[in-house]
């Protein structure tokens, strides 16, 4: 599939005034995915054909990334987004969702996770999350091990930095964090640019990446949503990662009561791209 076929499939939704691209195909249980930084719903085009098979998938470029709005100087935040993936679904009449989410995408889910335990207890109405699936991700900022370039756009010269952010700058970062062999293409490289860029996108770079103090400002909420969390979930991990890989797994299976973790020996930081049949089998394992 094309990025050009893939944009034809979806539609947009307007949020705050911006234009928000997202997918909504197939039938039956609604599975959301959530995409992380600094990509797009692009990254889960291999896995879908197989989802479509069971589910109604519901997908997004959130605010800020792929082919959606890229407005200067919004206040972009973890909170937001999880506003923006909240009120779309309430336009679509989604009452029950699973969830699929990878690095960003994790911490977006998070917070729903804490939104959702919160109406559970209190009673109250919302949408009701059944099932959560985290891929490699910053669930715990004590173990995110940023890249230098990561270090660099959230410090005081980062909105410089954004300014040189090029695609071959990309690709040196993400042969990093791709498994040794399941490399990206070039092809892929080209596309994940061409989505960041949509929009002159790497010059927000720097505001995107506030996420990272975020994380570490919300520790208690976010990772208490997952140990105090009553509905089945499970991390799928890519080992070799070295961001979110297996030092992260480690610490999951410290501090979340009955953890659910399953390891890819020699798959990095995008599972869903290095190796989505292998995810897709996981997954179904642990939905049934």
């Amino acid at each position: 599939m094309t990025l050009s076929e893939w944009k034809s499939k979806g539609e947009f939704f307007s949020y705050n005034s911006h234009k928000i691209f997202n997918i909504d195909e197939g039938d039956g249980e609604v599975l959301l995915l959530i995409h992380g930084f600094p990509t797009a719903s692009w990254d889960w085009w291999q896995m879908c054909p197989d989802l479509l098979e069971r589910y109604r998938l519901i997908t997004l470029d959130m605010i800020g990334f792929g082919f959606s709005a890229k407005p200067k100087n919004y206040p972009y935040s973890i909170f937001d987004q999880s506003d923006l993936i909240e009120q779309i679904l309430s336009s679509k009449g989604v009452t029950q969702v699973k969830i699929l989410a990878h690095d960003y995408g994790d911490t977006v889910a998070q917070e729903l996770l804490a939104r959702f335990n919160e109406r559970h207890t209190q009673d109250k109405e919302g949408v009701n999350i059944e099932s959560l699936c985290f891929l490699n991700g910053g669930l715990f900022p004590e173990t995110h091990k940023a890249l230098l370039i990561q270090k660099l756009l959230m410090s005081p010269i980062g909105g410089f930095i954004s300014k040189f952010m090029n695609r071959d700058k990309l690709a040196k970062s993400f042969r990093k964090i791709f498994g040794p062999n399941t490399q990206p293409t070039q092809a892929e490289l080209d596309e994940f640019w061409e989505l960041i860029a949509h929009n002159d996108g790497q010059l927000n770079f720097h505001l995107l990446i506030r996420y990272m103090q975020e994380r570490s400002d919300n520790r208690e909420r976010w990772v208490g949503a997952i140990q105090k969390a009553t509905i089945p979930i499970r991390l799928i991990n890519g080992v070799f990662d070295p961001i979110s890989g297996g030092h992260m797994a480690d610490r999951y299976l410290e501090i979340i009561p009955n953890a659910d973790v399953v390891r890819l020996d020699g798959i990095g930081h995008f599972p869903l791209i290095e190796s989505p049949k292998l995810v897709l089998q996981n997954y179904f394992e642990f939905v049934g």
